[in-house]
């Protein structure tokens, strides 16, 4: 897969699920966002979960671990860019790797996923 491919086929997903990693708690427009951006792709949760914690999560958690850290709003082509630059590594021992350490890059942001997947649930009329 090239740098394109993962743009087209990722990058507004990736973008849309940024608010978790942000100085606040997403609001209710931030999570509505969210699950409706999220539907539009034809990912199970447990799809879902892996593109957090191996595509998303060891890129956005570096934000959060940095002292000069954009916390406010992430500068979203410079994002893109080190998202699509993961996802292009992310291969053999990377992946494995990264996998063996989800539970550290997800940690600091794992209550706000789970509230965002228990809406997503309710939206899928999985849940009440």
């Amino acid at each position: 897969m090239n740098a394109q491919q993962l743009v087209d086929e990722r990058g507004e997903l990736w973008l849309a699920l940024t608010p978790l990693w942000l100085d606040r708690e997403p609001g209710e427009r931030d999570y509505a966002a969210m699950v409706e951006t999220i539907e539009r792709y034809a990912l199970t949760l447990h799809e879902l979960e892996w593109m957090f914690r191996l595509e998303l999560a060891p890129v956005m958690s570096r934000h959060q671990l940095s002292i000069a850290s954009e916390w406010r709003q992430f500068d979203d082509r410079r994002l893109m860019g080190q998202l699509v630059g993961h996802n292009l590594r992310l291969k053999g021992w990377r992946r494995k790797s990264w996998a063996l350490f989800s539970g550290l890059t997800t940690m600091m942001v794992r209550h706000r996923w789970q509230e965002l997947m228990t809406r997503l649930m309710v939206a899928r009329g999985q849940q009440d």
